[in-house]
């Protein structure tokens, strides 16, 4: 461990210009990675519905359609927009009742049933399909060239649409992400720290950090925009406590040593080996993420469990050479640090130690069930400002035309008409369904097959499969659509055993179903890895339980606000939140425990240990706590896009809440159970209790 401090002492200059000539290679991969803005994309390979989507996408040349409005536009210019529309890279058909009808024959022809749900109050529907997936580069781009040639007459939707709006408002708001995460952590930081200089400097080392981290995704191939946004300052708020804690032990180790680099290399030796056994436990808590049979976990766990490991080396690396090359620049800029002692907190707990503990047990049963009953929404289009194209669109066709969803049945081509019919019919009974259309329904109808334009045609029928397209009154993603979706399954099931319900509605069920699965797995996965990590680090049996049960309890406090608050919260937060929060905030717990046992050991008495044990780490607890909710509080405050805006807003009030519950808890347990935790430990004596 020595020669590689004396490594890093000798090449400091060497190791800082080197480290910031591989920020360009990363930079260029932070660019290059593509961004993914459709969730739907991580669901499991294998369900019926994704199948379906391949069977639209390849025999239907149908990755994606839109439903799009036109106002107050004579059939004529009707026809030439869709001419400039089927122009476009990435369109395969645009078909409205003027391609069946044409320009001379009265609207008014068309049987009521059918006209209604193509033509209203001046506005006509144009259906629009495109050859590749819905959020695919070509897909985005013909959208983004459809908006181009068209003015507020006419409306684009569809779940491309709203992917689009969705990439504008991330891309417009993400810089801003990142300044304020920074400015929150410079003040903590500031008034945390004895320099003006060291907060600059350790930023900088964790800028540096997390751009090698997002250049590193480039070999990821891609990765999604919530990933991209928390990312950065997840590492930020995970990481700073690492360089912290580096600095600490440099000052330390400078007043027993007169020669600076001798310093260092006891402040890394020292660092390597408390640090570790820390970022253990938070690696091991975002990889958990990977069990997700949603992919998103797999996304957001190798990004982040890979920004603690840069993180982690940047500090060990690239910090003990920037504080000695400015090393002269941080004596010249010293202060008092602004941070109390907190004497009073330390007296207070050890005090009250009884009283604190019945609090938690009493409260612990409660926030359990409460975070349980915290209500959770799907819809992925909640962010979406009302201004937006996607948003205007959607609104208009659900007041105007009743259409809320849309699923779509992939019926063998040679079940016969009359049996789909039969079918449709069973369908069309169900509470909630607005309409069913297929080509029987047209022919049905008294609209020959003969006048329907070939275009049409293809969309509903290929060499294997008819297409039924229904629409329903029910929202995506509520218990009424799901429920609808299920007897519809089971209705086509009846007539074809092979037949297959696609589409956005039965997508979203599918995501339920799925984040339901993942969101236990993950728990239980999670609290399973970082309980065998403590054990091995700890030497101990009884302490992981303590600990473990101790930042649950936070967890719990913390998704259980939103239900007395009766809020929701975005599914995906149900599910990585208590993972997040266990492993960054689990080291808060480790640090103070760990102080505890060293006391115990070396024959100190239980109250005194636990007083030293809470006196030396509440500093580094609190700043560590303050710099997680600084790096994340901003950006729930100022997204706009509520699955970020939500994320960050539970990671900053998790960070504060674990923060607490450790100062105030754990102690107590500690003392409680001290008996306990000596004999369940390894290390300890005959006859040291």
């Amino acid at each position: 461990m020595d020669k590689f401090g004396k490594l890093i002492c000798k090449n400091k200059i060497l190791i800082v210009i080197i480290s910031l000539l591989l920020l360009i290679p990363a930079g260029i991969g932070y660019i290059k990675t593509k961004v993914n803005y459709d969730i739907l994309v991580y669901l499991p390979s294998d369900i019926e519905t994704l199948k379906g989507e391949h069977i639209l996408t390849d025999d239907f040349h149908m990755g994606a359609f839109s439903i799009t409005i036109v106002e107050n536009m004579a059939s004529q210019d009707l026809l030439k927009l869709e001419d400039q529309f089927r122009k476009i890279d990435g369109v395969t058909n645009v078909i409205s009742i003027n391609d069946i009808i044409g320009t001379s024959i009265p609207i008014e022809v068309i049987p009521n049933e059918i006209r209604d749900k193509v033509a209203k109050d001046n506005t006509k529907l144009v259906l629009i399909t495109f050859k590749n997936s819905t959020s695919d580069d070509i897909t985005l781009n013909a959208v983004e060239e459809m908006r181009k040639i068209t003015d507020d007459s006419v409306r684009i939707g569809g779940m491309s649409a709203m992917v689009l709006d969705t990439k504008e408002l991330f891309n417009s708001q993400m810089l801003l992400y990142i300044v304020i995460a920074v400015i929150c952590c410079i003040i903590v930081l500031m008034i945390s720290l004895d320099s003006y200089v060291v907060p600059i400097l350790l930023l900088l080392n964790i800028g540096i950090a997390i751009v090698y981290n997002m250049g590193s995704n480039i070999f990821l191939g891609q990765i999604c925009y919530i990933t991209k946004a928390i990312a950065a300052v997840l590492q930020l708020g995970v990481t700073t406590d690492f360089s912290i804690f580096l600095y600490h032990k440099y000052e330390d180790a400078k007043k027993k040593y007169k020669d600076k680099d001798k310093a260092m290399i006891e402040a890394i030796k020292e660092t390597i080996t408390s640090v570790l056994g820390s970022s253990l436990t938070t690696i091991a808590g975002f990889l958990a993420l990977c069990t997700m049979q949603l992919t998103l976990g797999v996304d957001i766990g190798i990004v982040m469990a890979k920004g603690v490991i840069f993180g982690l080396l940047c500090v060990i690396i690239l910090f003990p050479a920037l504080l000695l090359v400015f090393d002269k620049t941080i004596e010249k800029t010293k202060h008092k640090s602004l941070l109390p002692k907190f004497t009073h907190i330390t007296d207070f707990v050890t005090k009250h130690y009884i009283s604190i503990l019945v609090i938690f047990l009493i409260l612990l049963i409660p926030s359990y069930l409460s975070q349980r009953k915290t209500p959770v929404y799907y819809k992925l289009d909640t962010s979406i400002p009302d201004s937006y194209g996607y948003s205007i669109a959607t609104k208009e066709l659900k007041e105007k035309y009743n259409m809320v969803s849309q699923s779509m049945i992939l019926v063998s081509n040679d079940t016969e008409d009359y049996i789909v019919n039969e079918m449709i019919d069973e369908i069309k009974s169900l509470e909630g369904i607005d309409s069913v259309l297929s080509p029987s329904t047209l022919t049905k109808q008294g609209i020959s097959e003969i006048i329907i334009p070939k275009e049409l045609v293809n969309i509903y029928k290929t060499d294997k499969y008819k297409l039924v397209i229904v629409s329903s009154n029910y929202d995506i993603a509520t218990n009424e659509l799901n429920n609808q979706i299920e007897k519809i399954n089971k209705i086509v099931d009846k007539y074809d055993k092979n037949a297959i319900v696609a589409g956005e509605g039965p997508l979203m069920k599918d995501l339920v179903n799925t984040t339901d699965i993942d969101f236990k797995n993950v728990n239980y996965t999670s609290i399973a890895i970082i309980f065998v990590i403590m054990m091995i680090t700890l030497k101990s049996i009884s302490l992981p339980v303590l600990l473990v049960t101790t930042i649950e309890f936070a967890i719990f406090v913390n998704m259980g606000i939103p239900y007395f608050a009766d809020t929701s919260i975005p599914f995906i937060a149900s599910i990585v939140i208590g993972t997040i929060q266990l492993g960054a905030t689990i080291d808060y717990a480790i640090l103070m425990t760990t102080k505890y046992l060293d006391e115990r050991k070396n024959g100190t008495a239980k109250d005194k240990a636990i007083k030293i044990a809470l006196e030396s780490s509440i500093t580094s607890i609190i700043v560590s706590g303050l710099c997680f909710f600084g790096a994340t509080f901003g950006v729930g405050v100022v997204s706009t896009i509520d699955m970020i805006g939500s994320l960050c807003t539970l990671m900053a009030r998790g960070a504060i809440i674990s923060m607490i519950v450790v100062i105030f808890v754990l102690p107590s347990i500690l003392k409680v159970f001290d008996k306990f935790i000596i004999k369940t430990t390894m290390g300890f004596k005959k006859g040291m209790i």
